[in-house]
């Protein structure tokens, strides 16, 4: 039975149905509610919103382990320890600036595996053709050629922002459905420009490797730099192109991202890498994804808490473009 006090207003819970306003944080216990991500009203009314989340839950494209056809779901749910306000070391709220919601999965018929790509640039391109921009949880990371099928239609070609262990370069003929090769498509089909583009945190080759003309920076050559360092080489390749960041969760480590299907040693931290994408703010991204994340190799949803977190240092930068400022702590 509700107090007095409560009477005739809306008791907080299930923000992700219930909230009425985009912007703001409403807080409510993280073990319980509908796990949409940050706690974001579920909705496909694009109206005046500046980012749209959604889900590609595809993992048909795995050399190794699979199981990303659940990483939706778990970075969802490892946001909502979050999803309580002011975010640290920014100490401001992003979603105080920024109007975002929770646009819910890409469907598709996982029988009919040759007609996904298709499925996933149309979803991609409902969502940029009304002026929004997304932010897509993978779902292995083949997903990045039509999501950049549908981003290069709407910005020409783009700088790639691309942490992994894997270059995902390998040469194919085309038509193949693989995470180890998407990258060579986007080159040979002019989406990215490979001078302005950058790959971080690589420690894998294959035989025959070839630049395809992309800026490499090897993971030991990032453990040898700082933080700032690193995002000041990245900001001086991009320049001003408009970019996409890409993150495959397997840039970190395994001691901090167990739960993904290609794990290599030697990665970077968590710190590096929110570090690093914290310093990027002169960057121009117009959209991200997240990929990789495997809950059933997880341990204690680290991996799945990892990526929500960079997720949200990414819409943090998002929202820092657009305005937002440190809040002074009172004495």
């Amino acid at each position: 039975m509700p107090d007095k006090q409560d009477q005739g207003r809306r008791l907080p819970g299930d923000a992700a149905f219930l909230r009425e306003s985009h912007r703001g944080t409403e807080i409510e216990a993280t073990y319980a509610g509908a796990q949409s991500f940050m706690r974001r009203k579920y909705t496909r009314d694009l109206k005046a919103i500046d980012v749209a989340i959604t889900g590609i839950p595809f993992d048909q494209a795995v050399t190794n382990r699979p199981g990303t056809r659940f990483g939706p779901e778990a970075i969802r749910k490892a946001s909502n320890q979050h999803a309580w306000g002011p975010y640290w070391p920014w100490f401001f709220d992003p979603f105080d600036t920024l109007s975002v919601v929770d646009y819910g999965d890409c469907f598709f018929d996982w029988g009919r595996k040759d007609d996904v790509p298709k499925r996933i640039e149309d979803h991609a391109a409902g969502i940029i053709s009304q002026g929004v921009s997304m932010v897509s949880l993978g779902g292995d990371h083949f997903i990045s050629y039509p999501l950049l099928r549908a981003h290069a239609k709407n910005y020409g070609p783009l700088a790639l922002v691309h942490f992994d262990a894997h270059r995902d370069v390998e040469p194919d003929e085309g038509g193949r459905i693989d995470h180890g090769t998407m990258f060579n498509y986007a080159i040979r089909d002019g989406l990215i420009d490979p001078s302005r583009s950058v790959q971080v945190g690589i420690r894998t080759t294959y035989h025959g490797e070839k630049t395809y003309g992309l800026n490499i920076l090897y993971a030991d050559q990032v453990h040898a730099m700082t933080p700032m360092d690193v995002a000041a080489k990245i900001a001086g390749i991009v320049g001003d192109k408009p970019a996409y960041l890409t993150f495959d969760i397997d840039c970190l480590d395994p001691a901090f991202a167990p739960g993904t299907g290609t794990p290599v040693p030697g990665g970077l931290s968590s710190h590096q890498a929110l570090s690093i994408i914290r310093q990027l703010k002169s960057v121009d991204f117009i959209g991200m994804d997240l990929v990789e994340v495997s809950p059933p190799f997880d341990q204690s949803e680290i991996t799945a808490l990892a990526g929500a977190t960079i997720i949200l240092e990414y819409l943090c930068l998002r929202a820092h473009a657009k305005g937002a400022r440190p809040q002074e702590l009172p004495e």
